[in-house]
């Protein structure tokens, strides 16, 4: 094998391997612009810059666009010299930071793939090791690379695939992501998302040593020595043979006013029920109650179907809230954090039976009463 051909190969190699990871991680988080904006919000509380919230929206579809465009141009050989460079700086950027997180752990996922893909934090840094070395390769070998069309015209492609990435993230703001990779994805079984994907098994071993030879010995719990024999207890060890892994969905509750957990009394019904989730009341979208969700929840009621709200709001705002919008169902708290899962909407409505999500809508699509009769209630 010649030099010329192995360098052509590794080039190429290295090529495809960055470019499908920087394309698919890039395309995960268009998908869904805001799990990728409350994930830089975990970061700027973790690094104590809370005052760039404001920006982590127009940040997280810079970020993803930024990737997507530069894994697909480093794939197709278009313009080498600065979508080359571009991944440089970009891992540049991300390896030492992963670092950091993997050593000190001030969040516990990366969210480098969103939620399409969790890996740990040392996973995160490996990977990144490896695309750094990708795109070294490829920055050093850029000018072996020919324009796909000319020089000129690539930036055509580039433009296009920057304003069709930036629009897709728009749209997926705008609406709910067209992609759904959390646990409360319609189709699920909630309940079944509640259990824990893999108990821990822990085996026990004990030492006791002998009073007459001062000779310590390990024992199983099954074959434990007894006093009588001249043995006496020294200590316990413990040996995890299998990790614990949480649920998707972990210690998930609808708390009432008296502190009661209602959880399974309403993602169990039997009947149709529905779930407004507003994770906070103060910045929720106030139209959208009295334009479409007032009604739908009356006619609901008419139907003998239960509708709630789930919200992270104090119960004095919650107070507040109902009596200046008219919106007299019940109000049930839980996690903010975790109701920012349920829907991409603030808020966004979901409608469930026996446990099951059968429909998830943002504000902006929230149908009528009649159209989820018709159509959706009707088939289940």
């Amino acid at each position: 094998m010649n030099k010329s051909f192995f360098i052509k190969a590794t080039l190429w190699l290295s090529r495809i391997l960055f470019g499908i990871v920087f394309i698919f991680s890039g395309f995960v988080k268009a998908v869904d612009p805001l799990g990728s904006t409350y994930k830089f919000q975990d970061y700027f509380l973790a690094f104590g810059m809370d005052w760039l919230f404001p920006i982590a929206l127009p940040l997280a579809i810079i970020l993803s666009t930024l990737e997507f465009v530069i894994g697909v141009s480093v794939l197709l050989g278009l313009k080498m010299r600065y979508s080359a460079l571009g991944g440089l700086l970009f891992m540049g950027f991300f390896t030492p930071l992963t670092l950091y997180i993997a050593i000190y752990n001030p969040v516990t996922d990366c969210g480098c793939f969103g939620d399409a893909l969790v890996i740990s934090n040392w996973a995160t840094f490996y990977k990144n090791i490896i695309i750094t070395a990708a795109v070294v390769f490829i920055y050093y070998h850029r000018n072996r690379i020919k324009p796909l069309w000319s020089a000129q015209k690539d930036w055509y492609i580039v433009d296009v695939f920057s304003l069709l990435i930036v629009f897709f993230s728009i749209y997926c703001v705008r609406n709910l992501p067209v992609l759904d990779f959390r646990p409360w994805k319609i189709g699920n079984n909630i309940e079944e998302m509640m259990q824990p994907i893999q108990e821990e098994i822990v085996e026990f071993s004990f030492i006791y040593k002998n009073t007459q030879t001062g000779e310590e010995q390990t024992f199983s719990i099954d074959e434990l020595p007894s006093s009588d024999d001249g043995w006496e207890f020294v200590d316990r060890k413990e040996n995890v043979t299998q990790e614990y892994i949480p649920a998707p969905i972990d210690e998930f509750v609808i708390q009432d006013e008296d502190g009661f957990d209602m959880a399974e009394s309403f993602l169990g019904n039997p009947e149709y029920q529905f779930i407004l989730v507003a994770y906070d009341l103060n910045r929720t979208k106030k139209k959208s109650f009295r334009k479409k969700i007032n009604d739908l929840a009356a006619k609901a009621e008419e139907d003998n179907l239960s509708f709630i709200v789930l919200t992270g709001s104090s119960f004095d705002d919650i107070d507040l809230f109902r009596h200046e919008n008219q919106t007299p169902y019940p109000y049930y708290q839980s996690d903010a954090i975790k109701l920012k899962t349920i829907v991409r909407s603030n808020p966004g409505l979901i409608l469930m039976k026996d446990w099951k999500v059968l429909g998830k809508w943002h504000h902006r699509n929230i149908p009528s009463y009649d159209e989820l009769k018709n159509d959706l209630m009707k088939g289940n």
